[in-house]
């Protein structure tokens, strides 16, 4: 019984090395990021802040702390504003952000 279950957790953690190594890897790039910023953000931030859509970024109050919070957020207003954003776009989004404002470490 013990062989058999080393041999199942053995070709489980093959099983789950292989399929992650298929799954393509899309590293962030903030230059894509900062076209959708500009493009989708910059307008709607401005309306709420009196024209400095920089300010939704650099307020004390901010709802953004973590890198989770920041793409946690980046996804809430895909989904809220139907921007169609796909997962790597919004991790650009979130690599421009992160860049240009957060400064969260890797």
């Amino acid at each position: 019984m013990k062989s058999f279950l080393a041999s199942a957790v053995a070709v489980g953690a093959l099983a789950a090395t292989s399929a992650s190594a298929q799954q393509p890897q899309v590293a962030a790039n903030a230059a894509a990021g900062k076209q959708l910023h500009d493009k989708d953000c910059v307008a709607c931030h401005a309306r709420r802040f009196d024209g400095d859509a920089t300010k939704i970024y650099l307020r004390a109050d901010r709802r953004v702390n973590t890198p989770a919070q920041l793409r946690a957020q980046v996804a809430y207003c895909n989904t809220e504003l139907g921007a169609g954003y796909f997962p790597e776009d919004e991790e650009h989004l979130a690599a421009y952000l992160n860049l240009q404002y957060y400064k969260f470490k890797p």
